[in-house]
């Protein structure tokens, strides 16, 4: 019997829906008249399908009946897997009419569109304060707990049970009764150390289901999210440039400010980000095992070492597919394709200018810098260039 070419005699008057049989329709029926007769025996929840259910039992055995071909994660629900399936395959089917953003899910897009609208879909039912995040709405509902919730004497937080308001006053206290058996660090919480133990043990607990990256913390995985819907939501009170992250907001207001937060140990270089103040320190802690044999120069690392044997031995691997130029390094041939195609990867956070190495923007940067490092010895004007207090010096009269 060919069941596609038979006619479903059956049909729903309340959507339209048809079908073969008299029995499904009657369950369907179900999902109208609010009638759910199929009860979880572990929880109570009552569900108006028997398979319905049965993908609820999941949620309290574990099972996972369905596996990815590519990479074999599973899940518990079918409809997961195919939202995984375009972490392998790129499809991102939902896209903002505004920006023209495509993601992998709905709920991200949904989520994103707040970027544009400024929509704040949660509100607090006692006092109707609206919030753009389901979890910001959570934390702002403890303000309204009545008189018999537990408050902290010290910081004024509330908490709904005494027992948290014990665990949270160990912050102020000091007391670090939990301890890590492999290395010895203390904690004041429990869960501090269990969050802990996962740089011991590698776990990564949280997943994204967008591109499938796994992390040991929650917030990390929500910091992560913001790459993928768009959400930047710490902007600069000054230029109005937004960011995903607070640590960006204020890495970038050091651009306002001139503010040099990192110093080096030996010679007390100040350096506005970490990570080039990180680069500064190698330069006194790591060994230079690696030596010219030409000119005595010690390197740390043999590659730079062979980087460096090109200015000895002339020779230029490296040349430009449009003009034919040729070129020692790598980084300079890429540096000199800019004047080909115009590019200026590198732009100014404040204003927009853009430039075409790294080094004019730092230049370029310190016009919008309050401090000026180089002082005339003579006349006690002071520049945010060493070339501009040359080009100075030399409108005094010589002695």
């Amino acid at each position: 019997m060919n069941i596609h070419a038979e006619e479903k005699p059956y049909s729903c008057h309340v959507c339209g829906s048809v079908f073969l049989q008299s029995d499904y329709l009657k369950m369907h029926m179900q999902i109208h008249v609010g009638k759910k007769p199929y009860s979880c025996q572990v929880c109570g929840s009552v569900f108006s399908l028997n398979s319905n259910l049965k993908r609820h039992m999941r949620t309290h055995t574990g099972e996972k009946p369905y596996s990815c071909q590519v990479c074999g994660k599973t899940f518990s629900i079918d409809s997961n897997l195919k939202t995984h399936m375009r972490t392998h395959t790129g499809e991102k089917p939902y896209s903002c009419q505004i920006c023209g953003k495509t993601f992998a899910m709905n709920s991200h897009l949904q989520r994103h569109m707040r970027t544009h609208t400024g929509k704040k879909a949660y509100s607090c039912q006692v006092c109707g304060k609206e919030f753009s995040m389901n979890s910001t709405l959570k934390i702002h509902m403890l303000t309204h707990i009545d008189e018999k919730a537990y408050s902290c004497q010290v910081c004024g937080s509330v908490f709904l049970q005494s027992d948290y308001l014990e665990l949270h006053m160990q912050t102020h206290t000091g007391g670090k009764p939990y301890s890590c058996q492999v290395c010895g660090s203390a904690f004041s919480q429990n869960f501090h150390l269990k969050r802990h133990m996962r740089t011991h043990t590698g776990e990564k607990p949280y997943s994204c289901q967008v591109c499938g990256k796994s992390f040991s913390i929650d917030c990390n995985l929500k910091v992560h999210m913001r790459t993928h819907t768009g959400e930047k939501p710490y902007s600069c009170q000054i230029c109005g440039k937004a960011f995903a992250m607070n640590s960006h907001l204020q890495r970038h207001m050091q651009t306002h400010t001139g503010e040099k937060s990192y110093s080096g140990q030996v010679h007390c270089k100040e350096f506005s980000s970490n990570s080039n103040y990180k680069i500064h320190t190698q330069t006194h802690t790591i060994d230079k095992t690696y030596s010219c044999e030409v000119c005595g120069k010690e390197f740390s690392m043999n590659s730079h070492l062979q980087r460096h044997m090109l200015t000895h031995t002339g020779e230029k691997a490296y040349s430009c597919q449009v003009c034919g130029s040729v070129f020692s390094q790598d980084s300079h041939l890429k540096r000199h394709v800019q004047t080909h195609t115009g590019e200026k990867p590198y732009s100014c956070q404040v204003c927009g200018k853009a430039f075409s190495m790294n080094s004019n923007l730092k230049i370029h940067i310190q016009t919008h810098i309050i401090e000026k490092p180089y002082p005339c010895q003579i006349c006690d004007k002071s520049f945010a260039r060493k070339s501009r207090l040359k080009r100075h010096i030399l409108t005094h009269p010589k002695k």
